[in-house]
């Protein structure tokens, strides 16, 4: 394997490790900062962190491996059936606390919005499946990809409205386009980025096989400049989390600008900082990414409903510290336990 292979191969993990380390710290200003640390500087740098580097850089890159595997149809929608159950099971887990109080009357609070929620694995189990059966009808043709592309991405400019109405359907359509407090990442508009990476994979095998680090270097200073002209408004809607959440078509072209310039960011880095513990730290992170996930949002989310809204600017430092070093214990954990799990099952078998 060559260098520049291996740069290549480490790139999506180092992406996605440092896309779960930023949606931490966003998870931690959101329900554990006060109110005026939400509000300050600060608290903004930090729910941008958390939008264009964090979910869209992992759907992203999960739109690029669903390419580049190219996973039997069936296969894919049992993947994507079982993140879904797994979004389920995750929403419960992480608001057990929160529903013990529900349940116990201590919390005047609709439950369903919390076990219905629309959170990031059902947007990946959905994404998956569709993917999956539109290839069946375009296969790979990047004409045709870029073109649903396109239709996802001008459809979210016209999606209607959100209104709560507390009828059933509000619960079913959350999860596909529904404007409403709990859909945070629905199927429409962010299906664009799953889609994006998916015609990366595509585009790249194509035209930039023989592309040199000037050509890049070049391109990413011409896609700079437009970031940049149009960065206020982006960042203004980044920060502002339902706007965030259901973004439109102009936002969604600054988004895809970022995440180019991102990319070859964290390119660099890979280049320049090809091994040590830090690149190590991301790299096992990434590749752990689901399990890094699930776990920081077990601990956040049992622990907001006691520290809601409490935390300054420097313990939220230390609430970052704690709840990484911990979720990596029990990522770990969770390792050595499957592994033991593995060993006992064939062992059974061969006796």
């Amino acid at each position: 394997m060559t260098k520049a292979t291996a740069d290549r191969l480490l790139l999506p993990d180092v992406l996605k490790g440092v896309a779960v380390l930023l949606m931490i710290q966003v998870h931690l200003m959101e329900l554990f900062a006060r109110q005026d640390v939400y509000n300050s500087l600060a608290g903004k740098i930090s729910l941008f962190l958390g939008g264009p580097p964090a979910a869209p850089v992992f759907m992203a890159v999960m739109g690029y491996f669903i390419a580049k595997q190219g996973a039997d149809v069936m296969k894919n929608i049992f993947r994507g059936i079982r993140l879904i159950v797994y979004g389920f099971l995750l929403n419960i887990g992480l608001n057990l606390h929160l529903l013990y109080h529900i349940l116990t009357g201590e919390l005047d609070l609709n439950p369903l919005t919390y076990i219905l929620g629309v959170d990031i694995l059902f947007l990946a189990g959905l994404s998956l499946i569709l993917i999956s059966l539109i290839r069946l009808l375009i296969h790979d043709s990047l004409v045709a990809w870029l073109a649903v592309l396109l239709v996802v991405a001008l459809s979210a400019t016209f999606l209607p409205a959100g209104m709560e109405r507390n009828q059933w359907t509000d619960y079913v359509f959350a999860y596909f386009f529904l404007d409403v407090p709990w859909s945070y990442f629905p199927l429409l508009p962010w299906l664009v980025y799953p889609l994006a990476g998916y015609c990366f994979f595509l585009f790249s095998g194509k035209y930039l096989k023989n592309v040199t680090n000037r050509q890049l270097l070049m391109a990413t200073l011409a896609g700079l400049i437009p970031f940049v002209l149009f960065f206020r408004n982006g960042f203004s809607i980044t920060v502002d989390l339902p706007a965030y959440y259901h973004h439109n078509f102009i936002y969604i072209l600054w988004a895809m600008l970022f995440l180019g310039l991102w990319t070859m960011l964290l390119r660099q880095v890979t280049l320049w900082i090809p091994s040590g513990s830090l690149t190590g730290f991301l790299l096992w992170t990434g590749r752990n990414v689901t399990a890094f996930y699930v776990f920081q949002w077990l601990l956040i989310g049992n622990l907001a409903t006691a520290y809601y809204k409490s935390a300054g600017g420097w313990e939220l430092v230390w609430w970052f510290v704690g709840i990484t070093v911990v979720t990596g214990l029990l990522v770990r954990a969770y390792q050595e336990g499957m592994k033991f799990y593995r060993l006992r099952v064939n062992d059974d078998v061969l006796k």
